[in-house]
Formats: structure tokens, C-alpha cells, sequence
């Protein structure tokens, strides 16, 4: 079975996959959809990228009786960036299907809204651990109906401390439901706690989590003190519209970002200790295409979903393979062509022989000749984010911000790239060459009537 048309859905989820022009499932979806909908609980391996959030949200969907008024499904995520990705595919899978509530609940916002908006219950809640037991132990949520719970990307909440707050939550579950989880890796712990929140779970394991005929991987031997260089060199000599550079640790990150930003480089920093406005920034920048360079944390990286990324870079290796696995699936995805550089110190050549076994193949070593410097300077990124103090609080929609830059603004459409909007403010991705432009008019006109403070 590879067509979505095969599966028993309801016409309003066949209509949605249909606007969605979801046509042949992924591996991961035709592994374990059939199962998902026989309401079984499945363990999946399946990393970001891979079509996990409409295997389970399919199954999700189908189950769900919208004239109940109570929370049936809980999907528990890492990052508020990966939860807020993962309500929009639910919505649109479900925009066929009248009269259902979904809420986003996470840490790093008011408690306050969130409290507001569950007074009339929600039909699904997608949200991360801590925020929703803190709810829960507040006494805002409900969770004795559910009927289907889903733990995405398991081993990045282990990873993130939430082990304690996943069980927590959990036991405030009824124990008929269907459990589904899904997770990159299938650690020891991972293993442990299948066995303790799951009933006989379906194993959903796809071969083949590397596309080597799509990625180019090369390893350097470079020591630690000319590591900062030999990034430096090959991101000159490849020339990728963006990348992303992964570092072990907090202090590496803004330690690289600075050295590159010194070189020329457009480059940001993405690291656990950002305050969620901040990152919120950083991410809407690299994924529309205004920042070149994103220097980030495996665990801080996590819930960044870039369909069309041409480089990944490893300043160090990880010391657990299944990690770099992950790292070099971020790029060569839907048939594109992908590079992954890793930068190895002779005190990492330990972990080559676990990095080669975990991908099935011998690493491939080139050869690096930094005497020359760069050979060229860096790229500079396509476009020039703008933001709008205004956002979901003033009601303001892409829709008014695209209307305005080409209605009264004069620009044309295909200038504009993506509009991101949060509750009071929005990004606007413009190409560079009409970014100045594009800030006067905004400045100078009416968005819905209103001005709005704009700058870059």
C-alpha cells in the first residue's frame, strides 16, 4: 500500500489530503499508517522531515468525535518551534472537518491566554511537557478523555530533561488509549519507556535513514586551533545558500558565530539560553533565507524544519553516531542534493569507527590546504527580513502585509518571501535588491488602515 486514496479515511480527511496534494505516502506513512488506524500503539523511528506528523495525525483525525467537547488527543513535543509545526499540519489535514478546537500549549509565553483558551476545551492539545503539566497541576486541563496520545521526537524531551514530566503527565491519562511514539533514535531509554507507557506496540523501523546517492559527505582532519578556519574555507569554497553549522556545546555556538560574523560571514547563533522572543527571531531568519549561516546545538536545532537545506556542517563530531545520522538528515531532502562536512579533531578519530557502522558505509576523507585562505568572500543571503511591531493581536494576516507591499507599496509579489506572524509582531522576507524600498513604502503607508513601526 502506497497511495493515501488505499486508506479507510473519512471523505473529509480525503479531501484534505487531496488540497494538500498528498497523493504517495512516505516510507514512515506506509509503514505505519495502517497500523495507527487500527488503533494500535506503534514505536517508530523516523527523524524530522520524514512525514511522521501526518502518519500520526491521520490517525489522530480519525478518531476524533468533533460533537464532544473535550480533549481526546494529546501529542507531546520537545520545542514549542517543533509543537507549533506540528499543530499547523493538523490543521491542515483537518480543514475539511467542521467545528474542531486545537490548541498549542507551551512554556516560554503568558500563562495567562493559555488559560483564557481552555475555557471552552479543546478537541486536541499539542504542547511541550512542562507547560502542560503545569496547567494540569493548576487544574486548566482535562485529560481523563483522551483517547490517543502521541510523544514526537521522544529521545530530544530525554535529552531535554523532561523524562520526569512526561511520566507525570502520563499518569493523568486513562490507560485504555492508543499510544504512539515516535523518536530518531531507539536508545536503551527510549526502549524503556515504550515498555512502560505501551501495549504491545507495533515496531515502525524504515531502512535507509541516509540518501547516499543525494549527499555528499566529507570528513576533514583538522586540529581544534584552525577549526574556526577550515569552517571559514569551505564555506567560501562551497558557497551554500544556507548552512547549518552544529557545535556540541553552548559556548562553541557563540564562539563560532563570532568568528565567522568577524570574517564576513551572515551568521546567527542558536543555543538553549535564548529567550523565546529571540529565538523565535533567529529561526524566522534562517528559514526565509535573510541569515546565510545558523550556528546551533544538536538539542537547540531540534523542531528546525528547512524543506530545502544545502549544507550541513559537524565543527565537531557527536560522540553518539545516531546523532550524526540525524545531523546529516537535515539536508539532501525530497530528491535535492545535499553536503555534509564534519570537521574532526585527532582526539575524535575514536568515534569514526561507531559513525561508519551507523551509516552502513566508510568514511570518505578529503584533503584540506588552508595555506591560501579563502577563495572567496561569503555569500550574502537572498533576502532582508523587515519586521512590523504588529502582529496577531492587532489582526494582522499575511494576507494584509502581502496586500500592502504590492497593492500601495508597488512591489511585485514574487519579491516577497515568507511571512511569519507572532501575537505582536511580524517578519516579512523581501529580496535584498527591494528590501529598502519595501521598508520606506511600509513606513510611509497603511497596513489595514493602521501605520505600524517598521524596521530591518
Amino acid at each position: 500500500m502506497s497511495s493515501f486514496s488505499e486508506l479507510e479515511l473519512s471523505p473529509a480527511l480525503q479531501q484534505g489530503l487531496q488540497a494538500l496534494a498528498y497523493e504517495e505516502m512516505t516510507p514512515i506513512q506506509a509503514a505505519s499508517l495502517p497500523w495507527v488506524l487500527q488503533g494500535r500503539d506503534v514505536i517508530a523511528q523516523a527523524k524530522t522531515g520524514s512525514g511522521k506528523t501526518a502518519a500520526f495525525g491521520l490517525g489522530l483525525l480519525s478518531r476524533l468525535d468533533p460533537s464532544i467537547s473535550r480533549v481526546q488527543c494529546l501529542v507531546l513535543c520537545p520545542t514549542r518551534e517543533l509543537a507549533d509545526q506540528v499543530s499547523k499540519e493538523l490543521r491542515r489535514l483537518a480543514r475539511f472537518i467542521p467545528n474542531i478546537k486545537l490548541l498549542t500549549l507551551c512554556g516560554g509565553i503568558s500563562l495567562r491566554p493559555q488559560i483564557a483558551s481552555l475555557v471552552h476545551e479543546p478537541h486536541i492539545v499539542v504542547g511541550t511537557p512542562g507547560r502542560i503539566l503545569e496547567l494540569l497541576d493548576k487544574g486548566h486541563l482535562t485529560l481523563e478523555k483522551v483517547q490517543a496520545l502521541v510523544l514526537d521526537e521522544a529521545d530530544r524531551m530525554l535529552d531535554m530533561g523532561f523524562g520526569d514530566a512526561i511520566a507525570d503527565v502520563i499518569a493523568q491519562l486513562p490507560a485504555e488509549r492508543q499510544t504512539m511514539l515516535f523518536s530518531a533514535t531507539y536508545s536503551d531509554e527510549i526502549r524503556a519507556i515504550s515498555r512502560r507507557v505501551q501495549r504491545d506496540p507495533m515496531e515502525v523501523t524504515v531502512e535507509s535513514l541516509l540518501g547516499d546517492e543525494e549527499i555528499e559527505q566529507v570528513f576533514y582532519e583538522v586540529e581544534r586551533t584552525r577549526k574556526t578556519e577550515a569552517l571559514a574555507f569551505l564555506l567560501g569554497q562551497h558557497r551554500p545558500e544556507s548552512a547549518l553549522v552544529f557545535c556540541n556545546t553552548r559556548r562553541d555556538t557563540q564562539d563560532v558565530a563570532g568568528e565567522l560574523e568577524k570574517r564576513g560571514f551572515s551568521v546567527l547563533a542558536l543555543s538553549g539560553d535564548l529567550e523565546q522572543r529571540d529565538r523565535d527571531e533567529v529561526l524566522v531568519r534562517f528559514a526565509n533565507r535573510s541569515c546565510s549561516v545558523l550556528v546551533a546545538t544538536d538539542v537547540a536545532a531540534r523542531g528546525l524544519d528547512i524543506k530545502d537545506l544545502p549544507a550541513v556542517f559537524s565543527y565537531e563530531l557527536p560522540s553518539d553516531p545516531e546523532i550524526h545520522i540525524h545531523r546529516i538528515g537535515r539536508t539532501g531532502r525530497a530528491g535535492s542534493k545535499g553536503l555534509a562536512i564534519h570537521l574532526c579533531a585527532s582526539v575524535e578519530i575514536g568515534r569514526i569507527p561507531a559513525i561508519e557502522a551507523a551509516q552502513g558505509s566508510a568514511a570518505t576523507w578529503g584533503r584540506l590546504n588552508l595555506a591560501g585562505g579563502s577563495r572567496s568572500a561569503p555569500l550574502q543571503p537572498p533576502m532582508v527580513t523587515l519586521i512590523i511591531d504588529g502582529g496577531r493581536q492587532d489582526k494582522l494576516r499575511p494576507g494584509d502585509i502581502m496586500g500592502a507591499l504590492t497593492g500601495e507599496a508597488g512591489l511585485p509579489a514574487d519579491v516577497v518571501g515568507k511571512i511569519d506572524t507572532f501575537a505582536t509582531r511580524t517578519y516579512v522576507a523581501v529580496k535584498r535588491s527591494h528590501a529598502q524600498k519595501a521598508m520606506e513604502k511600509l513606513r510611509a503607508g497603511k497596513i489595514k488602515g493602521r501605520s505600524f513601526r517598521v524596521r530591518k
